[in-house]
């Protein structure tokens, strides 16, 4: 709550005067609120702070770069793939070194996982803005890798 007195913004632990009177610095903390009305002082609420997703904006209305958001959310949607590739990357090296087939599962999820990333990052820089883009990647359609039970070995 802000408080006034004859059109002025009063602050916490700072002395004021009024009609000749001068108020110590602890004054509004030490007083009531009919004390302070008595006295002219008008509380007025705070507005609310604007809400934005300081992952795309700057502030209220003030997107972040368009371009560079979406090399990053490329790049993190990478990264994500290749962490869940990664899950069963032994089996690709089992297949080079010994000549054991990779579990049929195995490499359909694989195969899963590249297009679902491929999927994304086409999504991605088929965004026209910055809204548009957060609209995404906070959509189930970006978040969603459609994780199936575990292969298996």
């Amino acid at each position: 709550m802000a408080l006034f007195l004859d059109g002025q913004r009063l602050k916490y632990d700072r002395a004021f005067t009024h009609d000749g009177i001068q108020y110590p610095a602890n004054w509004l903390r030490l007083t009531t609120l009919a004390e302070k009305e008595a006295i002219g002082i008008t509380e007025v609420a705070d507005e609310p702070s604007a809400v934005y997703d300081q992952k795309f904006y700057w502030g209220p209305n003030n997107p972040k770069d368009h371009t560079k958001l979406k090399t990053l959310w490329v790049s993190q949607t990478k990264d994500t793939a290749g962490k869940l590739l990664a899950e069963t990357d032994w089996y690709v090296v089992r297949k080079a070194e010994a000549s054991i087939d990779i579990p049929d599962d195995v490499a359909t999820r694989r195969a899963e996982i590249r297009t679902f990333c491929n999927t994304k990052e086409t999504a991605i820089n088929a965004t026209a803005d910055t809204d548009a883009l957060a609209d995404y990647i906070r959509s189930s359609d970006y978040t969603s890798w459609e994780t199936p039970e575990e292969p298996a070995e």
